[in-house]
């Protein structure tokens, strides 16, 4: 699904955009939106590993999981 929308751009906006944007200006936005999208998608899994890093509680867990995983398994993993 598509949506009709109107902007106001101030001169030297669009400016870029009419040199940047070509034939499609609709398409270099919308990938200009994806892009950004993707960015602010990437710096919350940055942030939330930085608070995971920080969390203590949640460190000890995690360790506590990963014993628990590895309890009695032998390092050879091949068939008996």
């Amino acid at each position: 699904m598509t949506y009709r929308t109107t902007i106001t751009l101030e001169d030297e906006a669009a400016a870029f955009l009419k040199e940047k944007g070509g034939e499609n200006k609709s398409a270099f936005i919308n990938q200009l939106l994806r892009e950004e999208q993707r960015r602010a998608l990437q710096e919350a899994i940055i942030a939330a590993n930085r608070e995971e890093a920080q969390d203590e509680d949640y460190q000890n867990e995690l360790a506590d999981w990963d014993a628990a995983l590895n309890d009695g398994l032998n390092d050879d993993l091949s068939p008996a």
